[in-house]
């Protein structure tokens, strides 16, 4: 599967996998929220309502992908809430077409109110629940978070990218390269355990409690990745947050709380890592529909002063926590 997208994917197509499984949609095949992937919700003529997510060509091998099936499988018999894939015919991971894809139940729910210290705290405990299971075994074939992936590999994209305008161009370069250079001096993990990796209120369900939605990012990386996307506001609120989480958190799984430094360069690393998988995206007709900003001056000329914000944060002391 050379082609980066989903060129071939037709209704047909579509149809014809999830019938090649045994399934037969009684409705429409509803398309959700999903850049990276093509994901489909629907009815099953046996009444059941699922999802299924057709994998974007080239970007996972089927050993990685089967290494994310299993690991949500872990958890759920773990008794962790989230939504895993359906076995069929002995298999999670399905072929058709050149497309492979996966069927999920599917499940409903109200958004994550991520300013809720309540929900917070429920949020830690769920994730001090899943790193508990997640520190007993190690991916083989996952990509680890790591500055190769996340700001040299980056870097490399945004250099070539056409959508950087010229006349900007030696004005970002300018910041983000020591931004880069200080964020890969301080990025050195203390462990390494599995991650949900990308655990974003997007990611989170809230039906009576959290349940996570997607483990299509899950990777080796430090335990705080899947904590610091939970913060917002200010340092005096993010303080707050952090030690509601914390607390929650502890009562199922220690945090080395060496890891807090590392908040600010993951901040810096993602911030990097997300204009160049727009980059690389753009080739994929959806993106310049749902990002046409991107390819603007303003959205640059704002992600140079975000950079130097970056920045600053990450020359501050780091967020500290009482022992």
């Amino acid at each position: 599967m050379s082609d980066f997208t989903f060129t071939g994917l037709t209704p047909d197509v579509l149809l014809d996998a999830l019938e090649s499984c045994g399934i037969f949609p009684q409705t429409g095949l509803l398309a959700l929220n999903s850049y990276e992937n093509r994901v489909y919700q629907f009815q099953a003529d046996d009444g059941q309502r699922m999802v299924a997510k057709f994998y974007r060509p080239a970007r996972w091998t089927n050993e990685q992908i089967l290494e994310e099936h299993h690991f949500a499988l872990e958890l759920a018999d773990a008794d962790i809430p989230l939504v895993a894939p359906l076995i069929i015919n002995g298999n999670t991971l399905h072929t058709f077409g050149g497309f492979r894809f996966a069927v999920f139940p599917s499940v409903g729910g109200r958004q994550f109110e991520i300013d809720n210290l309540d929900q917070l705290e429920w949020m830690g405990r769920f994730i001090g629940r899943m790193h508990r299971v997640a520190q007993t075994a190690r991916f083989s074939h996952r990509l680890p978070l790591d500055a190769d992936h996340f700001l040299a590999q980056p870097y490399a994209e945004l250099q070539q990218s056409t959508l950087l305008p010229d006349h900007l161009k030696t004005a970002f370069f300018a910041i983000a390269e020591p931004v880069i250079e200080l964020t890969t001096k301080r990025y050195h993990p203390f462990g390494l355990i599995r991650l949900h990796g990308d655990c974003h209120p997007g990611n989170i369900l809230w039906r009576d409690g959290p349940m996570f939605v997607d483990l299509d990012d899950c990777r080796m990386g430090p335990a705080i990745q899947d904590l610091w996307m939970m913060l917002s506001g200010d340092r005096s609120q993010q303080l707050l947050q952090l030690d509601t989480m914390v607390e929650a958190y502890e009562e199922f799984h220690e945090l080395d709380r060496r890891e807090l430094a590392l908040i600010e360069p993951l901040r810096a690393m993602r911030m990097l890592h997300y204009m160049a998988w727009l980059s690389k995206h753009w080739q994929d007709a959806a993106f310049p529909r749902a990002f046409p900003w991107f390819a603007e001056d303003k959205y640059w000329e704002n992600q140079i002063l975000a950079l130097k914000e970056q920045m600053s944060s990450l020359q501050e002391p780091a967020l500290s926590l009482g022992i």
